[in-house]
């Protein structure tokens, strides 16, 4: 026989309301009752209907995670699996649980907030990356439902977020480059909708305008965030007649693309091209030789993001605020200075 509600009033000697207060972590119980009664939860082995408990306090207990990709070719990217990590975490300490979905495009994704929100699944919102349009943005903001983004948002500046200074990032990591002799560097983005790509693609140029070198488009290429998406855009940078030294890349998995392109090509990282990544994940350092990697403090972005978020679940404020995560360049073997062999094309 099931164990109840009742059951554990009766062996705390307190009204089953009482009980119900303390699953709710009502404030008005104190702390000495309120252990009592766990110790007797434990001891009965009673757990909360949280369905029910759902239908009288209004709450799941969930949070939602929109994810930017298909699953497929999402989980191949250690930038998410480390996100993820860090709102779980995060998440599970405070009690809530963390529901998962993705679409294979824009209109997919904005599907799955629509059933996330309307059938009142989850209680608030994790978005792992922002667009030039914003439709899902909109959205929640229309109905005032909680959600935090996790990047930055070119037309909604009062919205919670937790992001890098990608400008900065990126503007650091051109500038290390240029202060070691290079100055035929490329830049090789994420898609170009993506708020990312754009801040990123503004630090370096704002590097190269500094150290008054020209802004060269033939170094400017978009690649996806996955090695082969690189692969392409690698060969086309080393056809060049007078080729890039140094190649920055959006991500750590599309450094590790280019690397192994140029090796599958004959050509030696980084004694013929330099090769920079973002996100310092394992791959960086697992990589040979290890990629030179900006790391932005991702699982910490995962915890800050889920922090936030339940924190205004829960009305402690958090309404209008744009919290940034340090970055640090990490300097590894992928990097030297510039080789004066580095005109020659590849086939």
């Amino acid at each position: 026989m099931a164990i109840t509600i009742v059951d554990v009033a009766l062996k705390a000697g307190v009204s089953p309301s009482t009980v119900s207060r303390v699953i709710s972590n009502d404030s008005r119980i104190s702390q000495k009752t309120s252990k009592k009664v766990r110790k007797i939860m434990e001891e009965l082995g009673y757990h909360p209907n949280m369905m029910a408990k759902s239908l009288v306090t209004k709450t799941t207990h969930n949070l939602g995670i929109i994810l930017p990709r298909p699953a497929e070719e999402l989980f191949r990217n250690q930038f998410f699996s480390e996100i993820i990590r860090g709102i779980v975490t995060k998440a599970a300490a405070s009690g809530y649980d963390v529901l998962m979905t993705t679409g294979i495009n824009a209109d997919e994704e904005e599907a799955a907030v629509r059933r996330l929100v309307q059938g009142r699944v989850v209680d608030g919102i994790i978005l792992l990356s922002s667009r030039q349009d914003e439709h899902i943005i909109s959205f929640l903001k229309d109905r005032n439902f909680p959600f935090v983004l996790v990047g930055r948002s070119e037309h909604h500046s009062d919205i919670v977020s937790v992001d890098n200074d990608n400008v900065a990032a990126s503007y650091d990591v051109t500038k290390k480059l240029l202060e070691q002799g290079h100055e035929r560097i490329a830049f090789m983005s994420g898609p170009a909708n993506l708020t990312v790509s754009k801040d990123r693609f503004s630090g370096y140029h704002k590097a190269l305008l500094e150290a008054g070198l020209p802004l060269r488009n033939e170094y400017i290429c978009e690649a996806g965030f996955t090695p082969e998406s690189a692969s392409q855009a690698a060969m086309d940078l080393m056809n060049l007649k007078n080729r890039p030294t140094a190649i920055i890349t959006i991500d750590d998995v599309v450094a590790f693309g280019v690397i192994r392109t140029l090796w599958n090509n004959g050509m030696l990282v980084p004694e013929q091209c330099s090769v920079v990544g973002f996100n310092n994940t394992i791959m960086s350092e697992m990589c040979l030789p290890p990629i030179a990697s900006v790391d932005i403090g991702i699982y910490q972005m995962g915890k800050s993001a889920a922090h936030t978020l339940i924190s205004t679940v829960k009305g402690e404020g958090y309404g209008q605020a744009r919290i940034i995560v340090p970055h640090q360049l990490i300097w590894r073997e992928s990097v030297s200075g510039p080789n004066a062999s580095t005109v020659k094309t590849i086939g």
